[in-house]
């Protein structure tokens, strides 16, 4: 978790700055003149001189997560549904509908989920 840095010299906050020549990562103060290195984790670490570095979150679902996330979109409140249409496979009059990028395509489906709670059926148009 990253935390707030203050100036020694003010107590104003100290905002990340790039010092392009020496190719580093620097807090300096917007009121006054100080700087501190902000390259390594102060501290934090067994290894304080280790670079901290953030690649973003990487989320996995397996098959069974992503079909458990379209059968639950049946029951969302929040989603348009639709009685124009009717399931192919248990004959249901009502589905829950909405838009997303299938993939391999351009443009935007519209994706249908049956909301007969035994039958759940997916299709698109």
């Amino acid at each position: 978790m990253s935390t707030m840095k203050f100036c020694r010299e003010c107590n104003n906050i100290l905002y990340p700055r790039e010092d392009k020549e020496q190719k580093i990562l620097l807090y300096a103060c917007r009121n006054c003149d100080h700087q501190k290195n902000g390259s390594y984790t102060e501290g934090r670490s067994l290894r304080p001189w280790a670079p901290c570095f953030w690649n973003g979150n990487e989320i996995h679902h397996s098959a069974g997560e992503r079909t458990q996330v379209l059968q639950d979109v049946a029951a969302d409140p929040t989603l348009p549904r639709t009685k124009a249409v009717r399931c192919s496979n248990c004959g249901h009059g009502e589905a829950v509908f909405f838009q997303a990028t299938a993939r391999g395509e351009e443009g935007m489906t519209l994706f249908f989920v049956c909301c007969n709670p035994n039958c759940g059926h997916r299709w698109r148009d």
